[in-house]
């Protein structure tokens, strides 16, 4: 799950719906994520993108994917 086209991904696709429609993944809030894993991450390539947001996130590593958004 961690290759870089995923990586690029986290840093350019848009949330496509909810309450942070329109914002890239990686700029998602952890609490939002956070929410995402207790009720259900969304079906398909979505979904494992969110979940591996969420764990980058949670080790502090989401400032790697940040400089990215800009290329």
């Amino acid at each position: 799950m961690l290759e870089k086209e995923n990586i690029l991904k986290l840093a350019r696709m848009k949330m496509p719906f909810g309450k942070y429609a329109g914002r890239c993944l990686i700029d998602l809030p952890e609490a939002y994520l956070l929410w995402f894993d207790k009720k259900g991450f969304p079906e398909g390539e979505l979904g494992e993108l969110l979940k591996l947001c969420l764990a980058l996130k949670i080790e502090g590593l989401d400032s790697v994917v940040k400089p990215l958004k800009r290329m």
